[in-house]
Parts: structure tokens; C-alpha cells; sequence
């Protein structure tokens, strides 16, 4: 809002002092002045429009013999070259360079064709071009360089805070993984003797050793999780090798790739690579499903993917969010992108993710 009203006082005040200095005789007269200063309101939102605006309206009022200096093309410059459109400002400041002496000849006051050119001269120093370019230049590169600074604090923290959860992660691992292992060994040494012994096991006896082995390979797999995290080379590519070892390990897996491959961050690259890995991990050691097919989709602003098993899931059971897939939603959602897991109506469960891939 602030913005807003800063661009409507400079565009009143560029369109009054254009007014008062031009002292116009004629309707045509104020209608140009006023428009070439009040077209400064849209210069943020169009500023290639502006330029074009206030070039015209300056040669319009340059034509009817007013001879002012044409303060809002130095400004619709600058606003122009601020946005980036270099070619464009250059282009149209030759264009009003050309143009500001043939407007003078065609003026009511019979100018010669040096007093012409000199009048186009005051109206319009390529020195003041130059400066008002150069400011919108400056300004543009600072703002980038604020914003690149910005994004590499952001992106320091964030691998800051991450290796901070896989060292505690580690530790937690470690620790439990002892405790857990003198669990399962007393467990399996209790039934042990009970057997030898002719003695009826009881049940909460075995429940704790199965769950104790239970227990160790989830932690065993979550430190080769762990060690995975580390590597930051895994992306897109390396997702046929994981479809490949599903291939090895009995499951008949699919993977189709649709789009134009077009680049994609690193970070979309690694969290799409980690969504298909946990999804075929969660097959294999939840779904009981026989095929399962991949499917990653490149499209203009968002890259796509989709894991579909024929599994055991039953949509009219809620989904028990295990650690794999609360996982896939925390990248997910750091990427700002959106991800869906559920069972399917005719059976099986689906992993989608959304991954934007335009840069802010």
C-alpha cells in the first residue's frame, strides 16, 4: 500500500510541475502534460508501457511548440531498466533521441533544423538518459544481490537445522539400538529356556521378543536412512537403480517418465528421489503388493510423482502416518509442494507429490 501511494505522489507530482512549467495554451496541451506524468502511476505493474506512454505523450506536447524537459520518460527509464528490460530501455531511449528533432521541426514555431536539435538537446541530455539508466541498473543489481543473500542464509540454516536432526537422530539410534538389543537377547534366552524345558511360552513373552526383533530392523533401516541422508548426489537419475533392485527383490515395478525433462533444483531432485525410495520401502515391508508402478511427470511448473501398488490397503481404513510417510510430507512441505497418500477405491495405495520448480 505504501508503494502505492508513493507512485501516485510522484505521478501527480511529475504531471503538476510538467503542467506549470509548460504553460499550455491549448486542451491538447494539458491532456498531454498531465497524461505523461500521471502514467507514472502504472511504471511498477507495466513499466514498458510507460515508457511508450511517456515518450508519446513528450513527443505529442515537444510537436505543439511546449517546450518542457521530459522529466516522466527519465523516470519511466528508470523504472524500465529497474525491471530488467534492458534492450528495451536502450531501443526507446535511441527512438527519443531521433524523434525529439523531427517533433521540433513539425512545431508552430518554424524552428530551423539546427534550432531543432539544439531544443531537443535541452529537453533531453543524454547525460540525464544515461543517469537515470544507470540508477535503475544499480538499484536492480542490489536488490538481486539482497535477495541471493537472502536465499544463502535460508539455505545455510536449513542444512544447519538438518544436520542437527540427523545428529540427534544418530544418538538416538545408538542408544536405543543397545537397549533394544539387551531387550530382544533376554527375551529370546527366556523362551529359549522355557522351551527346553517343556514349558508352555507365555504370550507376552513372545510378544516382547517379536517386538524387540521388530524393533531392530526398523532401526537398522532407519540408520541406513541416515547414512543415505548424507549423500546429496542422489537425484531424478538414480531412480532407475532403485526401481531396478525393487526389480531384484521380487517386485514387479514400472517406471515411466513423461514431460520434457527441463532443469530442476537440487533439492526437488533429491526429495523426489527420496519420496520414490520410501514409497517402495513402505511396499515392500507394508503393502504385500505383487507390481507397482512410478510414474514422474515434468511439467512447466511442477515436477510430478506418483507411486500406485496393488497392495493390501483398504480405503475404508484410515492410514496409520508412519515415520516413512510423515517424512515425505515435511520435504515436501519445505518445498512448498503438496502431497497426497492414500488408499485407492479399487485397492492398493498411491503416493502423489507436487514439486514447484519455479524459483522464486
Amino acid at each position: 500500500m505504501s508503494k502505492r501511494w508513493l507512485d501516485w505522489a510522484i505521478a501527480a507530482g511529475v504531471a503538476a510541475s510538467l503542467v506549470v512549467a509548460g504553460h499550455p495554451t491549448s486542451a491538447a496541451g494539458y491532456a498531454l502534460l498531465a497524461a505523461s506524468g500521471l502514467a507514472l502511476v502504472a511504471r511498477r505493474r507495466a513499466p514498458i508501457a510507460v515508457l511508450a506512454t511517456t515518450g508519446l505523450t513528450a513527443l505529442g506536447y515537444q510537436a505543439l511548440g511546449i517546450d518542457v524537459p521530459v522529466i516522466a520518460f527519465l523516470f519511466a527509464v528508470y523504472s524500465t531498466m529497474r525491471a530488467g528490460h534492458r534492450v528495451v530501455t536502450v531501443a526507446g531511449s535511441v527512438l527519443m533521441l531521433a524523434a525529439l528533432p523531427l517533433a521540433a521541426l513539425i512545431s508552430p514555431r518554424d524552428l530551423t533544423t539546427a534550432e531543432a536539435f539544439a531544443q531537443s538537446r535541452d529537453v533531453l541530455q543524454i547525460a540525464w538518459l544515461i543517469a537515470a539508466a544507470a540508477a535503475g541498473e544499480a538499484l536492480r543489481q542490489a536488490e538481486r544481490r539482497a535477495d541471493e543473500a537472502e536465499r544463502t542464509r535460508e539455505e545455510t540454516a536449513l542444512r544447519r537445522a538438518n544436520e542437527e536432526r540427523l545428529h540427534i537422530a544418530r544418538e538416538l539410534h545408538d542408544s536405543l539400538t543397545h537397549q533394544i538389543s539387551v531387550i530382544k537377547l533376554q527375551a529370546e534366552v527366556a523362551v529359549h529356556l522355557a522351551q527346553k524345558r517343556g514349558e508352555e511360552v507365555p504370550e507376552p513373552l513372545l510378544a516382547i521378543r517379536d517386538a524387540g526383533r521388530e524393533a531392530s530392523r526398523e532401526l537398522r533401516a532407519t540408520l541406513e536412512a541416515l547414512r543415505h541422508d548424507q549423500d546429496a548426489l542422489h537425484g531424478i537419475d538414480d531412480v532407475p537403480d532403485l526401481v531396478q533392485r525393487a526389480r531384484s527383490a521380487g517386485l514387479d515395478a514400472e517406471l515411466s517418465i513423461e514431460g520434457e525433462r527441463n532443469a530442476v533444483p537440487a533439492a526437488v531432485e533429491r526429495t523426489a528421489y527420496r519420496i520414490v525410495q520410501e514409497s517402495l520401502t513402505n511396499i515392500a515391508r507394508h503393502a504385500a503388493a505383487a507390481t507397482a508402478k512410478i510414474s514422474i511427470d515434468y511439467r512447466p511448473d511442477a515436477l510430478v510423482i506418483r507411486v500406485d501398488d496393488d497392495g493390501r490397503a483398504n480405503p475404508a481404513v484410515a492410514p496409520n502416518p508412519g515415520v516413512g510417510l510423515l517424512g515425505m510430507r515435511e520435504r515436501v512441505t519445505a518445498l512448498g509442494g503438496k502431497l497426497d497418500a492414500a488408499p485407492r477405491s479399487e485397492g492398493g495405495f498411491t503416493v502423489q507429490a507436487e514439486l514447484p520448480v519455479a524459483q522464486p
